[in-house]
């Protein structure tokens, strides 16, 4: 809430010389005029004549300069389904900068973004070499895409789970012994780790950043991992930028099993500090087969379900069927963020042979227009 006030208050500061201009140039035009009209002694005629002048010309740049910033042409490629006029998009009438916190897979899901946006800061995980990102720029050539590090060196990131064993965040995903679990704790393993110095790119980028993603990707593995770095945490706290959190499509085993929407944006509070401006779940519902494949790898969908909350409330105004509740101080919206996909895989017990199976994974098309559709409306 707090973001969004200091963002109408920064966009009301913009029309504040123009509005003050054409009020005091009309004040001192009318003023002018009546005494003009009405005096009675030839020697104040100059006076009135230049406070006439004087307030067509205030009135006239005010009014100049308040046409600049709402008299502007709607754009082709930019439509509004809901038929709202669109008065501009971004900063001054550029496209926004955005900053993505998410992993490999996930950075590649939103690297169409890159086409509509001035520039895309991508900061990868403190764990993770950022060499592998660096292989993946320059495989798919992507526009306006720029990775960054939150830190000279990769940093090793523990998680506790809840039976009391401890891992390594690169190896939960490997494990399936302990798909039954979930992640009590996350952290560094050198405590003093915390106080690094964040990089001037890093920081540059959340400053002048119009919104923050984080994700599509594994919770504690591609979205959490950079806030256990204080100066990060306090970074992105502190920026103005709308914060936008792409909600998993199913559970993670060893990590969410069993989360709802809820469980995500309090684990993002718990560790940066702030709940999401807003939250992206996906509406689609999955056919029985797909889901009984994802139930026997112990996952299954994260569905907005109001139902399971207490402190939920409907938003008024909901357009183009999508839902908008209040879920834990953040405005979580339903929309149509995936895809069913067919996937090859091979069991190690027979590594030479692979069989198709339908996935569910977030579509990179639809993904973007939402994004971009929610950037614009806010």
């Amino acid at each position: 809430m707090r973001t969004i006030i200091m963002r109408r208050i920064t966009r009301i500061g913009h029309l504040v010389v123009p509005i003050t201009l054409s009020a005091v140039g009309g004040t001192a035009l009318l003023f002018g005029v009546a005494s003009l009209l009405a005096i009675q002694l030839r020697p104040l005629v100059w006076r009135d004549t230049l406070l006439i002048l004087a307030g067509v010309a205030a009135l006239g740049l005010g009014v100049w300069q308040l046409s600049g910033l709402t008299m502007l042409p709607i754009r082709e490629g930019i439509s509004s389904p809901d038929g709202e006029l669109v008065f501009g998009f971004g900063r001054a009438g550029a496209p926004p900068q955005v900053v993505v916190l998410s992993g490999g897979a996930g950075i590649l899901v939103l690297a169409s973004l890159g086409d509509h946006v001035t520039r895309m800061t991508c900061i990868v995980p403190a764990q993770d070499p950022v060499e592998y990102y660096y292989r993946a720029a320059g495989l798919f050539n992507f526009q306006n895409v720029y990775y960054v590090v939150p830190a000279p060196v990769p940093l090793d990131v523990l998680a506790d789970l809840d039976d009391g064993t401890t891992f390594d965040v690169r190896q939960l995903g490997a494990n399936q012994q302990i798909a039954e679990r979930h992640v009590k704790r996350l952290y560094l393993r050198d405590p003093a780790a915390a106080a690094t110095p964040l990089p001037r790119l890093v920081s540059e980028a959340i400053r002048d950043a119009d919104a923050i993603i984080l994700g599509p990707g594994s919770l504690f593995e591609s979205v959490l991992p950079n806030m256990l770095i204080d100066a990060f945490r306090e970074a992105v706290g502190k920026s103005a930028a709308r914060k936008l959190y792409i909600c998993n499509l199913m559970t993670e085993p060893g990590r969410t099993t069993g989360f709802s929407v809820a469980d995500h944006i309090r684990e993002i509070k718990r560790y940066a500090g702030f709940a999401p401006d807003y939250v992206l779940v996906n509406v689609q519902r999955i056919d029985s087969d797909v889901h009984r494949l994802y139930a026997a790898a112990h996952q299954s969908p994260v569905y907005l379900s109001p139902e399971e909350y207490e402190e939920t409330a409907v938003l008024p105004g909901d357009r183009d069927g999508q839902r908008r509740l209040v879920i834990e101080g953040s405005v979580v919206i339903e929309a149509d963020l995936a895809s069913s996909v067919i996937q090859y895989t091979a069991t190690l017990e027979n590594p030479d042979q692979s069989r198709a199976v339908h996935v569910l994974r977030h579509d990179a098309d639809k993904l973007t227009a939402t994004v971009l559709e929610l950037l614009r409306r806010t």
